[in-house]
């Protein structure tokens, strides 16, 4: 089969249009600041490796697409080394989203003969390098029913930390046990939410259960309302107060063709909206988790 050419994330009509309004205004002079705030809280110094999660309440969330997002916004703007990990039990897409054309090691094989005296270069040889920048550690090789196992896990995720300054892992569902320790353990989260109205109604109900909690875990989380489709179902402005609850943040992803084709991610083919609006999910993520 032959592979269509990637689509821009902007369709030539708004690409005009900012080029026109560029000529007469700095109109994207607000878009460079926020851009150049969240790099800057990107390439924050980080003395010991970061985990992020990310997570949603139900299939077609999104979730890997942020999680591939994020891992290359890390990537681009750090200069230390950065890993996308598949903690997700089915057959995911996360190899997909980040570009990699060819699979190696699993997060189970490596379970089994990972070692506290293994070294970076000795590490990355069970990785794949992404064309974006950074490491991958697929969940299969593309098997269906392959398992990622809690044990496998948090053996992998707590031997791999000290090599990288960031790690974000794409876990599988809630109320998944995989997932669920992913979240407690992760120093700032991720809750992909598709802006329609019972993927927000759902959404709320899992951050009032998380404020429940004896140990709340809010601080650090941020919801990733996304756009699917131009013209979403809800109005975002109110979805995005609904889900402000405790000390959970909430930042909009909006549509973009590029991420919709659904192929490998390119950051140079994405639109200028979600690409500011990626650097803020990134930069706020990596503030919450040097924090915590």
């Amino acid at each position: 089969m032959s592979r269509s050419r990637p689509r821009k994330g902007d369709p030539l009509a708004r690409r005009v249009g900012r080029a026109l309004r560029q000529m007469v205004a700095s109109s994207s002079a607000r878009e460079v600041r926020l851009a150049g705030e969240a790099a800057a809280r990107m390439q924050q110094p980080i003395t010991t490796g970061r985990q992020i999660v990310v997570t949603s309440v139900r299939g077609g969330a999104g979730k890997t697409t942020i999680a591939a997002l994020l891992g290359a916004a890390y990537a681009h703007h750090r200069a230390d080394p950065v890993l996308t990990m598949e903690a997700d039990p089915t057959l995911g897409t996360l190899p997909l989203r980040a570009g990699a054309t060819s699979l190696r090691w699993t997060m189970s094989d490596l379970a089994r003969v990972v070692e506290p005296s293994m070294r970076f270069d000795q590490v990355i040889g069970y990785l794949v390098a992404l064309p974006e920048g950074g490491w991958l550690l697929p969940g299969s090789r593309g098997q269906i029913g392959a398992q990622v196992g809690l044990e496998a896990y948090q053996t992998v995720a707590m031997a791999l930390r000290r090599f990288f300054a960031v790690t974000v892992v794409d876990c599988a569902t809630l109320p998944d046990e995989v997932a669920r320790s992913a979240m407690a353990g992760a120093q700032a989260r991720v809750l992909a939410t598709p802006a329609t109205v019972d993927g927000v109604v759902s959404t709320r109900a899992v951050l009032d259960w998380m404020a429940s909690l004896p140990r709340p875990m809010l601080r650090g989380t941020v919801v990733a309302l996304t756009a699917t489709s131009a013209n979403p179902g809800v109005d975002l402005a109110a979805a995005e107060r609904y889900l402000r609850v405790g000390d959970a943040r909430v930042v909009v992803l909006p549509h973009d063709r590029h991420v919709a084709a659904g192929g490998a991610i390119e950051l140079g083919l994405l639109g200028q909206e979600i690409r500011v609006a990626v650097a803020e999910l990134a930069g706020e993520l990596l503030s919450q988790a040097v924090r915590g």
